[in-house]
């Protein structure tokens, strides 16, 4: 032992020495180390001659750092071997066939319910379906339906693009999409969706699609010309012909037939209602075919009702929707965009 300490004190003492002939320590400290050389040399009997038999080629500072080395790769080896790896994530279990049956009973049900326009129950059947089968890429987008005729139109957008993420070339989805971006004000968004729509369709694409798109259109060039100022000559060479703003039809008849305009006798505002995607739909189906406002005009469900504003007995928008001739006749102008 006393070898072992002695020699250990001549690594020391070898260290120190080192440190002054190389110049490291500071010219300050040289005396102070010097007298500390002196003092382990004459407490530990350090026998410099010795120096090679005990440390021949090495030194004190490098036997330590080959230790550090070994003691660094000792620890990482034993993290290696205690340490427990991160379970990887797993991938979602593909639906039973048990689950797809009970998933299309749900959807079933969705559908009875947007025909009853209990939406708030309709969402809550295609949430069900969703859960047991969240690969189907229709699920999502009767899901939007019944979000965007609920007023939810952002959580209505969330669903088209999850069934797009499903299958890019659902045509369904960007219809669902284009009708929930019109109706939160971007009409170039939903203009975008819409003629995707009509791309993947082909052949001009489905009524449907058209009229949302043509909706959209109008909509973005009346924010682009409402954008720019008029001059004289510029007003008077884009004046519209007869017709209401931004291109759609010209409604006075049938703000007449009910008792007035925006706020008047009958209390039924166009202004406000050419704002709903839907009606705005309506409105552009009018443009297409001259004969559809006549149409409308003669039909004895709408005239009826048209008898009752006059009257002061003002059915309400959920009323009217539920009267079967006014939705039939509503759907007849949409166009068919029934849920799957």
């Amino acid at each position: 032992m006393q070898s072992s300490t002695s020699d250990l004190a001549l690594g020391i003492v070898d260290f120190l020495q080192q440190q002054i002939h190389d110049g490291s320590l500071p010219e300050d400290d040289v005396d102070s180390v010097e007298v500390a050389i002196q003092c382990l040399s004459d407490v530990f009997k350090v026998d410099l001659d010795r120096r090679n038999t005990v440390l021949g080629q090495q030194s004190l500072l490098s036997i330590f750092q080959a230790f550090e080395k070994v003691r660094d790769s000792r620890a990482k080896a034993a993290a290696d071997t205690t340490s427990t790896p991160e379970p990887a994530a797993a991938a979602p279990a593909a639906p039973t066939a048990a689950d797809k049956e009970k998933a299309e009973v749900l959807k079933g049900e969705g559908n009875r319910f947007v025909a009853q326009r209990d939406y708030k129950a309709a969402i809550d059947a295609y949430t069900k379906a969703i859960a047991l089968d969240p690969t189907n890429k229709i699920y999502y987008s009767n899901r939007a339906a019944a979000y965007s005729s609920s007023g939810q139109h952002e959580l209505a957008v969330a669903d088209a693009e999850s069934a797009l993420a499903i299958d890019v070339n659902y045509a369904k989805a960007y219809s669902r999409l284009g009708l929930a971006k019109f109706a939160l004000g971007d009409a170039e968004a939903a203009m975008a969706a819409y003629g995707k729509g009509i791309e993947i369709e082909g052949n001009g694409g489905s009524d449907f699609m058209r009229r949302g798109y043509e909706t959209a259109k109008a909509r973005v060039e009346e924010d682009l010309e409402s954008a720019v100022p008029e001059d004289t000559s510029r007003a008077a060479a884009t004046t519209p012909p007869a017709g209401g703003a931004g291109g759609f039809p010209d409604l006075s008849s049938l703000a007449g037939m009910f008792g007035g305009g925006a706020g008047g006798a009958g209390g039924m505002d166009f202004g406000s209602l050419m704002n709903n995607p839907q009606i705005a739909q309506m409105a552009q189906q009018f443009m297409s075919n001259p004969g559809a406002m006549q149409g409308l005009l003669n039909n004895p469900s709408v005239r009826s009702m048209a008898d009752r504003f006059r009257g002061g007995n003002m059915p309400s928008m959920q009323e009217m929707m539920n009267d079967p001739n006014i939705a039939n006749l509503a759907r007849s102008f949409m166009g068919n965009n029934e849920e799957q």
